[in-house]
């Protein structure tokens, strides 16, 4: 079978302005847990490659944003599709007061970028319905996420 044999998976992101699921009571106050996908623009898997590259050999830079933007977790995913779009999965937990890529960092300038060519905009969501996560682990999310800061040091 090839790809022809299989309908287009459509692609209906979210509204810019959306507030977002309601958070499942596993998930601690004051922190989102988003669970996101984007269809990478046709022709353009390789720059997608590019990008992850780059942001895991920058991965310190990375790390700078991260404070402001409460972010506690991200991972980013690839998913070829049996129409053969390429999407991107893209899982965070943050905090509700974080703010987005702080584009004077020069790495999260560079993301946007990236972002703005290689992904259609916007996002499709999925609803969360569980967070487990030890108690100890819990705990320092949960003071990250509200402070962007730990009382141990980052290494």
């Amino acid at each position: 079978m090839s790809t022809e044999d299989f309908p287009t998976i459509p692609f209906n992101p979210r509204p810019r302005d959306w507030e977002g699921f309601p958070m499942p009571s596993s998930v601690p106050e004051g922190l989102r847990l988003e669970l996101s996908r984007a269809r990478v623009v046709d022709g353009k898997a390789d720059e997608f490659e590019e990008w992850m590259k780059t942001l895991n050999d920058r991965y310190p830079e990375m790390q700078e944003g991260l404070p402001a933007e409460r972010q506690v977790f991200e991972a980013t995913f690839r998913s070829t599709e049996a129409d053969g779009s390429t999407w991107i999965y893209h899982l965070s937990l943050m905090g509700v007061d974080g703010g987005g890529n702080d584009e004077s960092i020069p790495i999260d300038a560079l993301h946007v970028e990236y972002s703005n060519r290689v992904k259609e905009r916007g996002w499709e969501e999925l609803e969360p319905k569980l967070m487990l996560t030890p108690d100890h682990l819990r705990a320092a999310m949960v003071q990250w996420a509200r402070t962007g800061a730990t009382d141990l040091p980052l290494e």
